[in-house]
This record gives structure tokens, C-alpha cells and sequence, in this order.
């Protein structure tokens, strides 16, 4: 996916951005700098690591005009603001994260925000993750977080931001709505990011009415299909409000989406990778007139980063092996309709149902026409067929399909758990908070390997850290049936995933899968261990969720 160009027409900081916009003037504000992970998501960089790359692309073009050269960084090494980091670089005319030992690239954006918002004050919300550390939220939402908690609010709702989940800030707990799984949350005071200045409106929320926003298809509203866009969040002086699914339209136009529209490559609104350089400097002596880009041509050679071209659709890859096979899995499961609900939206590629589907340049089949339209046999929720056809082809392919508004699964689950083993033991020391009965001991094995066609990058190495791991149970009724669902997901591959760990950011690993353990026995503060009176029933939850019942065990 391309990245995002977060700073807009309305900014002037680093070299390679307008500098101006008639009719605004220039604002103080500060610059995040984010990396979206395989889940879509983006992950804010701290905030000395952002004014490192804002350094680096000041500092050339600073010498420059004392030169004359002016010319813009074309790579910053990570490596030399945070150790952690070293084996990062950023290519600044791809607007990519490039890791040099295993060759994986994600893109990176920049966005402004106001200097008293959290990011120009140095705050960050953080949840706690699978593994016990804390992971910060997406900029956005750490600066709607903030605004909620210093305007005295107990709790709010992330769904304007796109997110399942209450928080309460009271308790510091965040609760998904539809798993109702609880994680701690945290407030943390960091380095606050660097300043800047910008012209326009600044940054606030995930796709505000900002001129970075509305220039970015990657990350801002279609400016042509407002009514797919999110709520005008507010200013960093605005108690946040939360808007409800039916509200109407803002005085701005945006409106409400409920969902997050699914990162399927090929779709046809899906953001394009720029193989301009959209960073390319300004000419020597101010803004206006062509770029020289980043070429050898103005006299100057700076080297760039081999940076790949994106590889044919995987849609259109997946589809080309066995069109037939995964059509019949969409026919077995949808019912096409005769006639579309004229004012329902497909919310897999966001267009009108009575609209072609979105994918339908991405999705070739001679047999579904782009406007046909079908219904899940049980939860009666429509789509595209070829929306559906997108999706199934861009996950496992394993014969079953989940509906992406209910989340009700069709057919059987599986996963892309590497191969490994699941032992069992029990022993007669008490979990604390159950003390009427013994311990089930699960302890699961996973080495490192090579990935496979369902995994992120296939033919390139994962690695296996923390193995084996010990997780535990208590030995009572419910306890045993929650190891036997385990036991059932570990058959279809849904304990363990191959992605990027939330607590190192260690890419190409062994992660967890969304069915959470208990890998500690005596203690709960990490939120790992016991006692917890809620845990069975939200494992139990989890597992449902995941296609992984009674029912299961009745076959």
C-alpha cells in the first residue's frame, strides 16, 4: 500500500513539501511520523525518532542554501536515533520503511498536529498487549484519548475512530465490544514531537476535513462519496463527541463509516505506490517552478535504497489459480439478490450496493457481473459478490468465509499457525482464585521456519522467540472445556500467526492470534496470571468468535 503523505498542501517544514497555501498563515504545530503494520494499522515512531527524521530532512537542504544545492535526504537511518531501530531505513522518495536483514517494507506517513494536543505535549495512551508490554494507539486516538480525559469524561467510545471498543477511564480499561475481552490501559508522558509550522487546518482524527487528509486517499476521505468518510473530529479545545451511526451529515459534509474498510490489495480505490518522489526539493531560493527530484541530472548523485516495485495483486494471483473453486465457495454461502437495497453500502469497498463493486478492476470473473449482489445464508448481510470473491481470495483460502460486519463464520476456520505441538499436564498446586481445584499446564512448541504461501512474505524465514511457552489453567469444569476448544483451534492453525510482534515490532515472528492465555501463575499485574474472574468466560468468547464452539466438540 502506498503511503500516506501526511503533510499536505498545508505545511512547511521539511524540504519536498509546499510551502504555502494562499489565504493561510503558517501555524505552529508538531510532526508524527507513523508505520502501518500488517494489520493496517498505524504505529506512531516516539517522538525523538521523529525529530531525528525531521532533522535529517532539514538538515540538507539548511546546507544547501548555503551552497546552492538544496537538495532533500533520500534515506534516514533509524538506527541512529534508537538502537532498537537499526535495522531501519527510511526511504523518503517511496515514503517507506525499509528493514535491511529480511528486505520487509511498510509505508510511513507524516501528519501534523496541534502544539497543544498530546503529540505536541509528549503524551501517549498505550494498551497493554499479549506478550505484557504496552503499545501505543494510533496518533489520532492517543490525541482523542487525551482530550476526553482533561475534559473530566469517565468513558468514551472509539467507534467515530473506526474502533470496537469502550474505554473507561476510571477503571484504565478497554473493553471490545464484541469479544468483551478487557486490556489495561496506560497514560504515559514521552519526548514531545518535534515543531514545525503549518498552513491550513491541522490534523485531528483519521480522516478530518485537513488539507493532508483531503489530499491522501490513502488515509482522508474521498472528497467525491462524503457519506464514506468519518466524523469532523474535534479540536484539541472540543470535548470530543461520539457520533451515532444514523446521525446526519456535518455542516463539513463527513459523515460515519462503522467499519474499517478491509487493506485488500487490488481494490479500485485502494491508494496506488507513488514511484514519483512525492519528497522531491523545492528549487533553490523558495518553492515554485519544477523539481529536480532526486536525480543525478542536477549535478548532485545521492544514492537511494533498491526499493521494489509492487508485485502483481494478490487478489489477482489468488484468482488466477482457482477462480472456479473460490466462486463456489461464495455461491455456497450468498444468495445472489435479484434487486440491490438502493441506499445500503457494500462496507467492504464502501461503494453503494446498487453501485459496481469496488474490486471490480482488481476481480476478473466471467460469471459475476461487477453490480451483482448476494446475502449471507444466515446473518442476511450483503455485499458485492466480487467484494466477497476480494476478500476470500486475499486470506487463507481455506473453504470458509466470516461475514465482515457480524463477524458470524461460515464453514470451517483455519488459520496460519506454523507447525509445532501443543502438550498438556496437570499438577496439584491451586491458580490463585481457584483454590477448589488443580492446574492444567499447556505448554506449546514452535520453531523457527520458512513462511508459506499463507504467510506475509512465503520463502522468507520467521522466527520463533519465547518458545517453548507455558500458559495455564484452572483444573475445573469450565477450565478442561476451555482446553478442549484450545485444542480444537490448535488443530485449525488459530493459536499462533506469523506477523509483527507488538511489543518488539520484531517483523517476520511468531505472534499471538486474538485467543489470549495465561502465561503466569501467582500474579496479575502484568494482566497474564491470576486470578482473573472474568478470563474463562472471555477465552471462551474468543474462541467463539473464532468459529471454535460446543459444537466443535460434538463432531
Amino acid at each position: 500500500m502506498a503511503a500516506a503523505l501526511g503533510a499536505g498542501s498545508g505545511s512547511a517544514g521539511p524540504p519536498g513539501l509546499p510551502n504555502s497555501v494562499p489565504g493561510h498563515t503558517a501555524l505552529p504545530a508538531v510532526a508524527v511520523w507513523e508505520w502501518q503494520d500488517e494489520f493496517g494499522r498505524w504505529r506512531p515512531y516516539r517522538g525523538g525518532v521523529c525529530s531525528f527524521i525531521e532533522q535529517a530532512l532539514q538538515a540538507p537542504a539548511q546546507k544547501g542554501r548555503r551552497s546552492g544545492a538544496g537538495l532533500a535526504s533520500s534515506s534516514i537511518p533509524l538506527g541512529q536515533a534508537d538502537a532498537t531501530l537499526a535495522p531501519y531505513v527510511i526511504d523518503i522518495p517511496s515514503l517507506m520503511q525499509f528493514r535491511q536483514d529480511t528486505g520487509t517494507m511498510r509505508s510511513v506517513r507524516r501528519h501534523l498536529f496541534a502544539q497543544d494536543s498530546a503529540a505536541g505535549q509528549g503524551i501517549v495512551w498505550e494498551w497493554q498487549n499479549d506478550e505484557g508490554g504496552w503499545s501505543p494507539y494510533e496518533m489520532n486516538v492517543c490525541v482523542f484519548l487525551e482530550q476526553a480525559f482533561t475534559h473530566g469524561l469517565r468513558h468514551v467510545d472509539l467507534s467515530s475512530l473506526g474502533y470496537s471498543y469502550d474505554i473507561d477511564f476510571v477503571s484504565l480499561v478497554q473493553t471490545n465490544k464484541s469479544s468483551r475481552f478487557r486490556r489495561g490501559i496506560q497514560r504515559r508522558m514521552d519526548t514531545p514531537y518535534p515543531v514545525t509550522t503549518a498552513t491550513g487546518p491541522l490534523h485531528t482524527g483519521v480522516a478530518c476535513s485537513c488539507q493532508q487528509c483531503l489530499l491522501n486517499s490513502g488515509t482522508g476521505p474521498i472528497t467525491t462519496r462524503y457519506r464514506h468518510s468519518m466524523i469532523n473530529l474535534p479540536s484539541s479545545s472540543a470535548v470530543p463527541q461520539v457520533s451515532s451511526r444514523t446521525a446526519a451529515l456535518s455542516s463539513s459534509g463527513l459523515g460515519f463509516v462503522p467499519y474499517n474498510k478491509p487493506t485488500l490489495s487490488g481494490a479500485r480505490s485502494a491508494p496506488r505506490l507513488n514511484t514519483q518522489s512525492a519528497w522531491a526539493p523545492p528549487q533553490p531560493g523558495g518553492a515554485g517552478g519544477p523539481s529536480p527530484g532526486l536525480s543525478a541530472s542536477n549535478g548532485v548523485s545521492v544514492p537511494n535504497l533498491p526499493v521494489e516495485m509492487p508485485k502483481p495483486s494478490k487478489v489477482n494471483q489468488a484468482l488466477a489459480v482457482s477462480p472456479s473453486e473460490h466462486e463456489q465457495v461464495v455461491r455456497k454461502y450468498l444468495e445472489e439478490l435479484r434487486g440491490a437495497p438502493a441506499d445500503e453500502d457494500c462496507i467492504i469497498c464502501m461503494e453503494k450496493l446498487a453501485s459496481p463493486s469496488g474490486y471490480s478492476d482488481a476481480c476478473e470473473c466471467k460469471t459475476i457481473k461487477p453490480e451483482a449482489v448476494g446475502q449471507l445464508t444466515k446473518c442476511q448481510h450483503a455485499f458485492h459478490l466480487l467484494c466477497v470473491l476480494a476478500m476470500y481470495a486475499n486470506g487463507n483460502k481455506d473453504g470458509s468465509l466470516q461475514c465482515p460486519s457480524c463477524k458470524t463464520i461460515y464453514g470451517e476456520k483455519t488459520g496460519t499457525q506454523p507447525k509445532g505441538k501443543m502438550e498438556v499436564s496437570t499438577f496439584t498446586q491451586s491458580l490463585p482464585g481457584h483454590q477448589d481445584c488443580g492446574t492444567i499446564q499447556i505448554v506449546y512448541s514452535i520453531s523457527r521456519g520458512i513462511q508459506g504461501p499463507e504467510h506475509p512474505n512465503p520463502g522468507m524465514p520467521y522466527t520463533a522467540r519465547g518458545f517453548p511457552r507455558y500458559c495455564y489453567l484452572p483444573d475445573n469444569e469450565k477450565g478442561r472445556k476451555v482446553l478442549d476448544l484450545l485444542r480444537v483451534a490448535w488443530k485449525r492453525r488459530l493459536i499462533f500467526t506469523v506477523g509483527t510482534s507488538s511489543t518488539t515490532g520484531e517483523s517476520n515472528t511468531v505472534v499471538w492470534n486474538e485467543i489470549h492465555h495465561k502465561t503466569e501463575m501467582d500474579t496479575n499485574l502484568s494482566g497474564h496470571g491470576y486470578p482473573d474472574p472474568n478470563y474463562l468466560d472471555n477465552v471462551l468468547a474468543e474462541l467463539a468468535a473464532q468459529g471454535v464452539t460446543e459444537a466443535c466438540l460434538r463432531q
